[in-house]
């Protein structure tokens, strides 16, 4: 398969993964072509090196991997637009949400390698976290999907059937811990901080902690007990979060959004 890039849906997803792609090093801009039927509105792309087109079909000639962004409505349109390019050494990537790999190949009108994407809105600063599953697809070509999504964040192989779990936890889970970040900065100006110091400080804490997970593969719970000392403030914060019902209102926020999506 060749290095080059087609990404269909210039919007801001599809701007995001262009770019981070670019400031990674993974790819070189010129091999990477972005569509959007207003090209205007994608200048700034041209202007860093990236091709810029209003023609899917030359897209799709252009490049073998195809990047689908496109708004969930307009995928059977835009893949009857494109399946007479479409050929078996083609690598279909979506990242639209909630298409089935088995509507992307009906569309398509023919076997070819698909995979299902689930990026979060942090890939605008590469720090994704994207879940991923495959059909028909080699071990070259799963490895490069997934070297590709690693430059823009983490990346997770799963099964399709968890896709919806997926878009909850990874996706609708920026919102969640943004809601958290919110009221620890509301929590912070009630006890002295201005906004700007409490937002630094709660920002950064959360971002702190996320990585003690990550880098040391650690739970929660050990990482908790570190700073929970005898009779000490951060137990007696903790309890009273839980009296409050913090743990469970968060897990039935995020059951309550899994029954939404799966109710489709």
């Amino acid at each position: 398969m060749n290095k080059k890039i087609a990404i269909i849906g210039g919007g801001n997803l599809g701007t995001a993964i262009a770019e981070g792609l670019v400031k990674s090093g993974f790819m070189l801009p010129e091999h990477i072509m972005v569509t959007k039927r207003n090209i205007s509105t994608i200048q700034h792309l041209e202007n860093k090196g990236i091709l810029v087109s209003d023609n899917n079909l030359e897209a799709v000639g252009y490049a073998q991997t195809v990047i689908l962004a496109v708004k969930p409505f307009q995928v059977a349109d835009v893949l009857a637009g494109v399946k007479s390019k479409l050929t078996d050494k083609h690598l279909l990537v979506s990242v639209v949400t909630g298409v089935t790999m088995e509507e992307l190949l009906h569309h398509a009108g023919k076997k070819i390698g698909v995979v299902r994407a689930m990026p979060n809105t942090a890939i605008a600063i590469q720090e994704s976290m994207t879940c991923i599953c495959t059909r028909n697809v080699d071990e070259v070509q799963s490895q490069y999907v997934k070297d590709m999504f690693n430059q823009l964040g983490k990346v997770v192989a799963i099964d399709e059937k968890l896709m919806d779990a997926a878009t909850v936890l990874g996706a609708c889970g920026i919102a969640y811990a943004l809601r958290f970040i919110r009221a620890n900065i509301q929590g912070g100006i009630e006890i002295g901080f201005d906004s700007v110091t409490a937002t630094l400080i709660a920002a950064q804490t959360v971002k702190g902690a996320a990585e003690l997970l990550i880098q040391n593969g650690s739970h929660p719970e050990a990482e908790i007990d570190k700073v929970t000392t005898p009779k000490g403030c951060t137990i007696a914060g903790l309890n009273e979060m839980e009296h409050q019902g913090f743990s469970s209102s968060l897990i039935k926020g995020i059951s309550a959004s899994y029954d939404k999506i799966s109710f489709r």
